[in-house]
């Protein structure tokens, strides 16, 4: 299984959205709230080549982008090849 990394908020309904489906599919990962974390922050706009929106979603350290990003694979049949590594 390939390493899963999300980063979110507490104030992220999107986050909450992507954890939920990411434990649905029984996947586990990696979770950094970035909530009061400036550190973290830089970290994925690093990461994330300048995005600022959150949840921001890694499979196998590639980004995949956001919830809707994750569905949109999922619904092309891709995610589960993504996340087998």
């Amino acid at each position: 299984m390939a390493k899963v990394e999300v980063y979110t908020g507490s104030y992220c309904p999107y986050c909450t959205r992507a954890k939920e489906f990411l434990t649905a599919k029984g996947v586990d990962f990696i979770e950094y709230d970035l909530t009061d974390d400036q550190e973290g922050r830089v970290k994925l706009l690093e990461r994330a080549g300048g995005r600022r929106t959150i949840p921001q979603i890694f499979i196998g350290g590639v980004g995949i982008g956001g919830y809707d990003d994750m569905r949109a694979l999922d619904d092309q049949n891709k995610l589960d090849i993504l996340l087998k590594g």
